[in-house]
């Protein structure tokens, strides 16, 4: 990660080196938990209304973009906060 900039490769890296769980309930949702490397968890669903429309792969890839986007918040949030501590901004 550059001084004042998050790549898409470094969330790639992040999401390669983490550790997932998905789980299906209720037949129509799927929850996916992302343990991130340094040991932080985020997760992400995919669900549909009616159980027979329910795609285990659709739900994945619907999960998948929102652990993709925590990811980006927070590491948004990192990068924010270690620029202020070092008076690089305002904030």
């Amino acid at each position: 990660m550059s001084k004042h900039k998050i790549t898409k490769e470094h969330i790639d890296w992040i999401l390669a080196n983490s550790r997932f769980e998905k789980h299906v309930f209720w037949g129509k949702e799927l929850v996916l938990s992302c343990k991130l490397p340094n040991g932080f968890t985020v997760t992400g669903k995919g669900a549909c209304v009616d159980p027979r429309n329910f795609d285990t792969e659709v739900g994945t890839e619907i999960a998948l973009k929102q652990v993709e986007g925590e990811i980006w918040e927070l590491e948004g949030y990192l990068l924010q906060q270690r620029l202020w501590d070092g008076g690089a901004i305002d904030g």
